[in-house]
């Protein structure tokens, strides 16, 4: 396995998965005794092997700006919580479009793992998150209960992705939304937005009524500029949330204090959003997940 192990970030990615390890061992501690099939699902699962390690701010900067060859690196642990996870899971679907990575994190899981891996309880997926998590949905079963887990490099995860999660009835969410040198670094204060990152903004929110929530228009006017401009009134907390309230709009219930993880200066990179899709279930989810974002928000 050597040269395949990633490296990553400090203590907001430590923050990040300690989060995640709570949350798993809660939800199947609490749904230990029901007629359910318990599933995990990582739509970003990286090579299943990670090193601790302090990235610089230039590092920082690379991996929220997108390029998933380059962020990836710092982004993995997460498949192996969820493994380890007692009461343990009985079904697990590893979602992973990079070739290198996946065969890595094949070969992590059946030397690592191996009666999981042998046992048919494992699913690796060499696919687009979006387009895997689509397919699956339309495959799912009512006895089916699982977690997924969305920790993307940038803003890769789609709104309709997002609807089709909420309208499973099925599963739980946490989510990684890229508040800082994702989304806001697209946000310019004149407004003056290229077409194309605007399609982007409105594909990750679902909705075009961003502009509005996050501009307004100026009294002054320029010379060169005869029309009104805009001018950005949003802020990390108002990008946030906007994110949260849509997710509102389409989960049975969402957790209303989401844990912003920061970079070594103190700066939003993330909140880290629940959402409950399942009608009965979700009261008590939320109730979990809300307990355990206030104790990390101390």
């Amino acid at each position: 396995m050597s040269g395949t192990a990633h490296t990553f970030g400090g203590s907001w990615t430590e923050q990040k998965l300690s989060l995640l390890d709570q949350y798993l061992s809660a939800y199947t501690t609490a749904l230990k005794n029901q007629p359910f099939i318990l599933g995990y699902i990582d739509a970003f699962a990286g090579t299943g092997t990670r090193t601790a390690h302090q990235p610089t701010d230039a590092q920082q900067a690379a991996l929220l700006d997108f390029p998933a060859e380059e962020a990836a690196e710092f982004f993995d642990g997460s498949v192996r919580i969820a493994l380890r996870t007692d009461p343990p899971f009985q079904h697990f679907v590893f979602i992973e479009s990079d070739r290198r990575r996946y065969a890595a994190l094949d070969e992590t899981l059946k030397s690592e793992f191996p009666e999981i891996y042998n046992s048919g309880k494992v699913q690796i997926l060499k696919q687009d998150a979006n387009t895997a998590i689509q397919n699956l949905l339309k495959t799912s079963s009512p006895d089916y209960r699982a977690v997924m887990f969305l920790d993307p490099y940038g803003m890769q995860v789609s709104w309709k992705t997002i609807e089709g999660i909420a309208a499973s009835r099925i599963i739980d969410l946490l989510v990684l939304f890229p508040i800082g040198m994702g989304v806001n670094r697209l946000l310019r204060k004149d407004g003056r937005i290229r077409e194309s990152e605007k399609r982007r903004l409105t594909d990750c929110f679902g909705s075009a009524d961003w502009e509005s929530k996050f501009y307004k228009q100026s009294d002054q006017r320029s010379l060169f500029s005869p029309e009104d401009e805009a001018v950005k009134t949003a802020n990390f907390e108002t990008i946030a949330n906007h994110y949260n309230d849509r997710l509102k709009s389409v989960f049975e219930a969402v957790a209303t204090n989401p844990v912003w993880l920061r970079n070594s200066k103190n700066s939003p990179l993330y909140a880290l959003c629940f959402a409950a899709s399942n009608a009965k279930g979700a009261p008590i989810a939320v109730r979990i997940a809300t307990h355990i974002f206030k104790k990390a928000s101390g």
